[in-house]
């Protein structure tokens, strides 16, 4: 039997789910057309903290992408690190669904395809939030209350992941849960910050392989070289 998986730390009330909205933003409420038009402040700062990285990124950057002006701009965010703060909000709030949600992940193909699932989703939230999750692990965001969002987020699947590590009967301890973290975000991060191309389903079919049998104790399921997972 593995050793008991213990949390990092007490799990704190879950965030509440909070519209994405920026400071000025809180003080009304906004109708249809506001709200798509914070939407497109946020698409397109995501493409420009992709493309420019978030320190190098102006204001001036993001109301160019957004096709939009300064004014409006600064009728929903009070400034580009506000606009960060609620893009953290965001990613965090999908990375703890992804925690929640996460079922037993047993050794037969059952728990293959209940992985395969976390994964998809995981990397599918990746590529959508790179730019901020890249802010985070990078420690460029002076911003605490966005580092503070990204820091329990992570820590939420870390939690989630452990304690179905545990149940499966595999090795659980901080060090065995920390290898799966940093293979799963470093993996993500390699392929999202350098661009790499890459058939999703090999992808997930590879991972699911490695990560169900060197992290959950299961058995090779299918024919070598290519895993079989129930999708």
């Amino acid at each position: 039997m593995s050793e008991a998986y213990t949390s990092p730390r007490k799990r704190t009330a879950r965030r509440p789910p909070a519209d994405t909205v920026g400071t000025p933003a809180q003080a009304r409420e906004l109708r249809a057309q506001g709200r798509k038009t914070m939407r497109k402040l946020l698409d397109a700062s995501m493409r420009v903290f992709a493309e420019r990285g978030f320190h190098a990124a102006r204001v001036d950057d993001i109301v160019r992408a957004a096709r939009t002006s300064h004014g409006t701009f600064y009728l929903y965010f009070a400034n580009k690190e506000d606009l960060l703060r609620a893009l953290a909000l965001e990613c965090a709030q999908d990375l703890d669904a992804l925690a929640v949600g996460l079922g037993p992940i047993t050794p037969d193909r059952a728990g293959a395809a209940q992985l395969r699932q976390f994964l998809d989703a995981f990397f599918s939230t990746y590529r959508r939030y790179g730019p901020v999750i890249r802010a985070w692990m990078e420690g460029r965001v002076d911003d605490r209350e966005a580092q503070r969002l990204g820091l329990h987020a992570f820590t939420d699947i870390a939690t989630a992941l452990g304690r179905r590590m545990h149940e499966a009967g595999a090795p659980s301890d901080h060090t065995s849960v920390a290898a799966l973290m940093a293979l799963l975000e470093r993996s993500a991060y390699f392929l999202v910050s350098r661009r790499v191309e890459v058939d999703n389903d090999t992808l997930l079919d590879t991972m699911t392989c490695v990560v169900h049998r060197g992290f959950f104790a299961a058995p090779l399921l299918g024919q070598p070289g290519r895993p079989r997972v129930d999708r």
